[in-house]
């Protein structure tokens, strides 16, 4: 029970940090149409994520390293269900990958208005269809006991599962927004402040939304209910959220941006503890649901698994850390002239 515990938190608090991490790069570069005028924005934002994307997206291969090595069950029926989706979401995030390396290699126009399609599908896809997959594993997916999918991609876009992907795709859209405004100056700084505060009214009503929606179509309050402890994890995420706006008033991106960094983590956090014990529910056949006890490796494996992630995690923390310190200037004529800029 232990182990098969301190494993469902660690696969939810893996998701989490990936979605406050590559939060800002989905949302920015969901963004880029609508925000950057000229080339020389379009240069600012490409410079303001390239250098962390690679390094955030190691957080989804961990999180789905995570699901097949502790609980290889859930793997095996969620990436045969939610097969289509996540195949499209590995396609986009490599368009997203190829955009940032081959847009300046040739000098035309047209060309580097491919890959901005690109950079732009790259990151709006992801965002969407995770927020739909995750919304849809909330209230269930319809698999029998036997791991067999009853079900299509269509059947994925239901209504909670839109109401979430466009609550991914606009809540992150101000993640990107506020680390824009972190990364730039001059009118460029000013307009993407306007924008989060702008989104922010948006990322509200589609939280509230989001909320509503899953009392009517989820059971995930059933544990919040039967402990009212456990209501801190969706009261952080709520206030923190209401601290965004506060804080953009206040002209302290800085803290705006980590307090909607807690909200998205502890929004997940509330699915995840809403779902105990369950990993991935079936409304096809309950009985036929995976949970932290038939889903879970043997004891053995989640031990030596346990002492490897004690001692990496924390190093790719540090290392991002590291890196974030490094590179958290802001993106000015001089960085776009150099030779690594974009």
């Amino acid at each position: 029970m232990t182990l098969e515990l301190i494993w469902f938190l660690l696969w939810g608090v893996l998701w989490g940090v990936y979605f406050v991490l590559d939060g800002f790069d989905l949302g920015l570069g969901t963004l880029f149409p609508f925000f950057a005028k000229n080339e020389r924005e379009k240069r600012v934002l490409y410079n303001t994520v390239a250098p962390f994307w690679d390094g955030n997206e190691v957080w989804l291969i961990a999180a789905g390293g995570i699901t097949f090595a502790a609980f290889p069950k859930a793997y095996a029926i969620m990436f045969s269900a939610l097969y289509a989706p996540l195949l499209i979401i590995l396609f986009a995030l490599i368009m997203r990958a190829a955009s940032f390396e081959f847009r300046n290699k040739v000098d035309s126009d047209g060309w580097r208005k491919m890959w901005d399609i690109f950079q732009f599908l790259g990151n709006f896809v992801p965002a969407l269809l995770f927020g739909v997959a995750f919304a849809n594993i909330f209230q269930g997916i319809p698999f029998d006991a036997n791991g067999v999918y009853h079900g299509s991609i269509i059947q994925l876009l239901n209504v909670y599962g839109i109401i979430g992907g466009l609550f991914f795709v606009i809540n992150f859209a101000m993640h990107g927004a506020m680390w824009l405004s972190m990364k730039s100056e001059g009118h460029i700084h000013d307009r993407a402040i306007n924008y989060a505060k702008k989104l922010w009214v948006f990322t509200v009503a589609l939280a509230i939304a989001f909320l509503a929606a899953t009392a009517i179509y989820t059971d995930l309050f059933v544990n919040y209910q039967k402990s009212g402890m456990l209501l801190v994890i969706p009261a952080i995420g709520v206030t923190a959220l209401l601290m965004v706006r506060i804080f953009l008033a206040g002209g302290r991106n800085h803290l705006a941006w980590i307090s909607n960094a807690i909200s998205i983590f502890f929004i997940i956090m509330f699915g995840i503890v809403g779902m105990f014990p369950k990993l991935l529910p079936s409304n096809l056949d309950p009985a036929a649901s995976v949970t932290i006890f038939n889903g879970a490796s043997s004891t053995l494996t989640l031990q030596i698994m346990l002492g490897v992630v004690v001692v990496i995690i924390p190093l790719v923390l540090l290392y991002q850390l590291w890196a974030v310190r490094l590179l958290m200037h802001v993106v000015d004529d001089e960085v776009l002239d150099s030779d690594e800029s974009y």
